[in-house]
Order: structure tokens, then sequence, then C-alpha cells
């Protein structure tokens, strides 16, 4: 029998650094994960530590290789994917000048307002398939420029949480192309990085790195790296890949109309498509298949919002996430929360609303409301706040045809049948779902040479429950949701007085 070849995906997420090692062509053979801290020191921010990602990846990487020791002599390469678009800044040196400015930080409203009177949106939509909003990194280093001075002007490169770790593996300063992308860097004309798109963000055009596709060759592990990490020197690194559309690929989405729904500590939501209908409301990426793109959207806080109201409800778990016992309490909550309702931005939202003065809010209140019905009505919220995507897809004219659910808020079953009662439509759910890291290694496999093909994906995708829609709570579903869209559009012109006194 001969000896498999093996590739790592290392994921740079959010709330945890993973690590996946498989044998090729359908085994995983271990994991490892790490936690990470959201920092959010002011409203609206949310910044990380680039630091941090390099230690875990490191400690990730040496448990997944000691899991397997016969995978050195094996091991074909590694792909690294993470949350995008971080905005990551070093100076000639290669220090890291401040904390990453994350994707869901929402600080650089007044930036996105001064880009929109500069430059027409419908053009810059039609030029980049993104539309002017607070992903871009251009607001981003605007408000660098005007808040931190000095920072600003030590700027050397810019680039990703994905790209950092890269740096960091192979001492190649790139960017991967979803990356500069979202970032609104890319003319969709010819698909380059363009001069004048960058100098939006008042850097040089020097300051972002050369472009690549995620399964082309960036370059092979330093010494260094290989003493940080276990891994062996001169291993090859390739370009990298978005969080979102690795872990869509990972759930074996390759068809147009294959919808993901990714309950991670944001929200995200992709479809794929063989066509580009750009729209200000949404984001559009590559695929990681050539030839086919996902356009998608994310909530800012999804799991992270859980994660806060879990730690206001029950202070004393002493560090235990007390969803489990929470989700049934919200099981025995009707359908609607009795008319309790929730806003899930707190902080701010992105898609397809684009609002970083949105705020989070629970109305309807009254004192013959429990612990359940707060914990049911955010639940009911976020999948409010899916449906609202899925109606924009559909209005731009992209098939939504199945639905899939990864990543942890996937294994809430009550929270999965309420997103199958709100989109009136079956929603299924992914077994043994490793996520981004699994579509990483997937493509370190393609970009390595091995003998698979990028359709074949699906030998690593397990599937779990369905969910069908309960039609007497999916009548209910419906008013609720009419009342959440009018919510936002009632309570708007508050978030937006308050935000400018």
């Amino acid at each position: 029998m001969s000896t498999p070849a093996y590739v790592i995906g290392l994921d740079i997420g959010t709330t945890s650094t993973i690590a996946i090692l498989v044998a090729l062509p359908d085994r995983v053979v271990s994991v490892a994960s790490r936690p990470v801290v959201l920092s959010s020191p002011h409203v609206g921010w949310a910044e990380e530590d680039p630091g941090e990602w390099w230690a875990n990846a490191g400690d990730v990487l040496r448990e997944v290789m000691a899991a397997a020791p016969e995978a050195r002599e094996s091991l074909a390469g590694i792909c690294v994917t993470g949350m995008l678009p971080a905005v990551v800044l070093l100076d000639d040196d290669g220090q890291v000048l401040r904390p990453s400015i994350q994707q869901s930080d929402g600080r650089c409203g007044a930036e996105v307002a001064e880009l929109a009177s500069e430059v027409p949106e419908r053009d810059f939509l039609a030029r980049t398939g993104n539309g002017i909003n607070q992903q871009l990194v251009a607001a981003k280093l605007r408000w660098i420029e005007r808040h931190e001075p000095d920072v600003f002007g030590r700027i050397a490169t810019v680039f990703g949480s994905y790209d950092y770790v890269n740096w960091r593996l192979t001492g190649v300063r790139a960017v991967e192309h979803n990356w500069a992308l979202e970032a609104g860097f890319v003319d969709l004309a010819d698909h380059q990085i363009s001069d004048s798109l960058v100098t939006l963000a008042h850097i040089p055009r020097s300051a972002v790195p050369e472009k690549y596709v995620s399964h082309a060759a960036l370059g092979h592990v330093a010494a260094e790296a290989a003493a940080h990490t276990g891994l062996p020197e001169g291993l090859p690194v390739f370009g990298g890949a978005a969080d979102h559309i690795a872990s869509a690929f990972a759930a074996g989405l390759v068809a147009p109309g294959d919808v993901l729904l990714k309950f991670g500590g944001a929200g995200d939501i992709i479809v794929v498509s063989d066509t580009v209908k750009p729209d200000p409301r949404l984001f559009l990426d590559y695929h990681l298949v050539p030839g086919l793109y996902a356009p998608n959207g994310c909530m800012a806080s999804s799991g992270s919002a859980l994660n806060w109201l879990g730690a206001l409800l029950r202070p004393d778990a002493a560090g235990e996430r007390p969803h489990k016992e929470l989700d049934r309490l919200a099981e025995a909550v009707p359908a609607g929360s009795d008319g309790m309702l929730c806003l899930p931005y707190f902080l701010g939202e992105k898609t397809p609303i684009h609002d970083p003065l949105a705020r989070g809010t629970f109305t309807g209140v009254s004192l013959s409301h429990g612990t359940g019905h707060f914990w049911r009505a955010l639940l009911e919220a976020v999948a409010y706040a899916f449906r609202h995507h899925l109606d924009v897809l559909n209005e731009i004219g992209h098939r939504t045809e199945r639905l899939f659910a990864s990543d942890g808020g996937s294994n809430s079953r009550v929270w999965m049948q309420i997103m199958a009662d709100v989109a009136g439509r079956p929603v299924h759910t992914l077994k043994d779902h490793h996520g981004s890291s699994v579509g990483a290694a997937w493509v370190a496999a393609i970009g390595s040479g091995q003998d698979v093909r990028w359709d074949e994906i699906g030998r690593l995708v397990g599937y779990g429950e369905v969910f069908e829609p309960n039609p007497a709570n999916v009548a209910v579903y419906e008013k609720g949701y009419s009342d959440f869209r009018a919510l936002y559009e009632t309570l708007k012109p508050f978030f937006h007085r308050d935000a400018a006194q």
C-alpha cells in the first residue's frame, strides 16, 4: 500500500485558531485549536493581537503533527485561511504597528461617508464588485490616518490575517486575492490591484503587496518558522483563503444555488454563483473553484452576541458556556418569544444594511418574560437577519436552492429549527464539519498537484440532521420577520441621532 499524501489547513479565526491534518483523499487525521481574544475597547471596535495568532499557530501545528509523526515525510503543503478583511499593519522592520482591525469593526462611519462623497458609489460598485461601506480597507486606513497619525506614518505593509501568518511562515509579503477584492483594491475589468483604488486609502501603492490566488505557490516554510511550528523547513505554502469562502467550499458548496449559513462568531451567508451581479448591500468574493463567484453577506455579531448574552444571563457559569442550558429554556418558549423582539446589531451591522451606528435592542419586554425569552429572541433575531440576506439574494437574481448550516451554532437544535421556520425551507446541517481549515487543506492538495479535483471535496463532508419547517411556526415568523424589518427602520433615526451628539 502506498503512503498517502498529507496536507494541512490552518484557520486564523475570529474566536479560535484551528489546524487540521488531512490524509488524502478522505481522512481527517488530527485537529487542534486554541482560543483567541477579541477586544472591543470602545463601542463598535473589534481588534485582535496578531502575535496571539502566531503563538497559537505554533501550538496547534505542533499538536497535529505530534498526533501523526508518520505524516512528516509525506507532507505536501499547507494553506492558511482566516477572517476577512482584517487589517494588519507592518513597519519597514516587520514590526506590527497596532492590533488588527477586524472585519466586524464599525469605527469608520465618518470615513465611509467621506469616501462616498468623493466617489460615486455606482461607479465604485461596477468597478470593484463591492459597495462603499465599513468593510473597505481604505475607510479603516483613513480612520488611522485621522486618529493615529504616528501609526499611519510608519505603514510599510497592509495585509490580512492569513497574509500575516503566511509572512511569518515564509518571509514573503503577499495578499490573497479575496482580501484584495473585499478591501476594495481590485478592478474587476482585469482582476488586478489598481493603483487608483489603493490611492483612496492615502497609502503608497508599495504598501499593498503582490496578489496571489488561493492555490498558487506562495513560498516555503522558513527555518525560523519551522522551529516555531514543528513543520518541515521548505514545506510549500499556498496563497491562502478567506475563511467564509473556505468554509462554504468545505461544506461541499460547488454548484450554483447552494447556500451556506455560517453560525460562527459572526454570521456569514454565502451562495455559489457563475455570474457577477454587484449589489451594494452584499460583498463579492471569488469562489475557491476557478470561474465561480461567491456573493455573500456578513453579520457583525452572531455567536459573539450569544456569548455576551450568555455571560450576562449566567454570570455564575465561571468560564463555562451556558448555551445548552439556555437552549433548553428557549425551547420551552413559543415561536415569537411571546412578543419580545430583538435587533442583533450589537457591533453595528455590516450586510445588508451597512450601518455601523445600528445597535442591539430588545423590545416588547414585560414582567412576564424570563431568561428563555431573551435567549430565544436573540436566536430568532439572527435567523431573521439571515432571512433578510436570502431575500436580497433572490431579489438580485441569485438562486438560493439548498440551505446548509455550519459552525458552532449549527449544533443548537432549537436554533436550527428556528432557522428552518423563519426561512420556510429545510436546513441541512453538517456532521463533523471542520469548516474553513478543511477547505484550506484541500486548497493545499490542489496547489501541490495531488490526484484530487475541486469537486471531490465532498469526500470530507458529512451530513447531519435535516430540519424541516414547522408550518404553524412559519406563519408566526412571517409576522415576526416583518416586524423585525420595520423595527430597524423605526429606530434608525435614533441610532444616528445619538451618534451625532
